[in-house]
């Protein structure tokens, strides 16, 4: 009897210890929460919709976009902070929340190395200053020229306070002494509208926010941002080209909540990174401007670690501040 007793216990651990297994392994059981901290039509919010749909489309449940804005990307980056870590809520991001924000802001509400599980870099992207047709400028060199001539008097829409288009404005401020005002819009939408109507005169665009405006000729490129002439504009000049050493090359990376058990991320790494081999979402990417970027967790935690200094610099010389 005893020795039954003994074969029963073992047999219930045993199945306890399987099943264990196969919950494990049942990752997503139901549908997926991707919070993007920007608002919908810039550059996040696609390149989010792209690996969302391919990730749908392999681990057979939803991953379902969620937009959270406001604080130039902190609001949403919290709320992905704050939610229970069993890979449920996810984070799609661009750089300037995570790197660029904790030496903007005197407190973010979050911490981007403790608060977070990098899981993988998904897509860099190309940036480009644009203006609208009927501003006199035809190129950076020209944008500098008149705003030393008008200072003051040039308007620069962006994205919002603390976004990416923002700093980037006031880093070609800095470098090349020129005075733009600053206009803030809730999205790079927002933004990019109100530059084709003339509200604005020129404006910071991610290619994802701006390549139909620029196709049909509603908005004009002065330069390109990143270092290297882009896929898509090849006959564009960058601004380094003009203003030497200028440039940066955004990136979007995928993180979960900091506690994520290391086998779901090292699942949605590897999802993630056959998602970027598939010619339908390189298509996607390319679309809107932008080039599949992969990289394991380690990788991109690294990436965090290296650029959250460089960024640090770089707001402290453009003097640019949010508080």
């Amino acid at each position: 009897m005893l020795n039954r007793r003994r074969t029963l216990v073992t047999l219930a651990l045993s199945l306890a210890a399987t099943g264990g297994v196969a919950a494990q392994d049942q990752y997503p059981s139901k549908p997926v929460t991707v919070i993007v901290p920007q608002a919908a039509g810039g550059a996040n919010d696609a390149i989010a919709r792209v690996i969302a749909l391919k990730l749908t489309e392999q681990l057979g449940q939803s991953f379902i976009v969620e937009n959270r804005t406001g604080a130039g990307g902190n609001v949403g980056t919290v709320a992905a902070a704050r939610a229970k870590a069993d890979g449920y809520t996810l984070m799609v991001t661009a750089d300037s929340s995570m790197v660029i924000n904790p030496a903007l802001y005197k407190s973010t509400g979050f911490d981007p190395l403790k608060d977070f599980e990098p899981v993988g870099t998904v897509a860099t992207a190309g940036y480009v200053l644009v203006a609208n047709p009927a501003f006199p400028a035809k190129n950076t060199a020209e944008l500098i020229a008149l705003a030393k001539q008008q200072p003051g008097k040039i308007n620069i829409g962006s994205a919002g306070n603390g976004t990416l288009n923002h700093l980037i404005g006031e880093m070609l401020g800095k470098a090349t002494g020129i005075d733009l005002v600053h206009v803030p819009y809730k999205g790079a939408a927002a933004a990019v509208t109100d530059l084709v109507a003339g509200q604005v005169q020129v404006s910071v665009q991610s290619l994802p926010s701006s390549i139909a405006f620029i196709r049909s000729g509603k908005v004009k490129v002065l330069g390109v941002v990143n270092p290297n002439r882009l896929p898509a504009l090849p006959d564009s000049p960058t601004i380094a080209e003009t203003v030497k050493g200028f440039g940066s090359t955004p990136w979007y990376g995928v993180f979960a909540p900091a506690g994520t058990p290391k086998h779901i991320v090292t699942q949605l790494n590897a999802a993630i990174a056959k998602a970027l081999d598939s010619k339908d979402a390189q298509e996607r990417l390319a679309g809107v401007g932008c080039e599949p970027y992969k990289s394991t967790p380690e990788q991109f935690a690294q990436l965090v670690r290296d650029d959250l200094p460089r960024w640090a610099k770089i707001v402290k010389d453009s003097g640019a501040t949010i508080d």
